[in-house]
């Protein structure tokens, strides 16, 4: 949708379950969502997900796996 204005910046967000996406910087972040910190080229949030987002299950999925050991 936005690939035609490559010098927009992007937020990183992510959710209650800790799953990461990209936001336009300059629109309301959706309700559950929470800002990262980072903000950049959507390619620059793009690698840093890559670089923070190390567990791709949901975080109550890794919380009900523990409860298990």
């Amino acid at each position: 949708m936005f690939d035609n204005m490559p010098d927009l910046e992007f937020k990183v967000v992510y959710n209650g379950e800790e799953q990461y996406s990209i936001w336009p910087a300059f629109r309301d972040i959706p309700p559950g969502w929470i800002e990262e910190g980072f903000v950049g080229k959507k390619e620059d949030c793009l690698n840093h997900i890559e670089k923070v987002w190390v567990d791709m299950r949901p975080k109550s999925l890794r919380d009900a796996l523990e409860q298990t050991h």
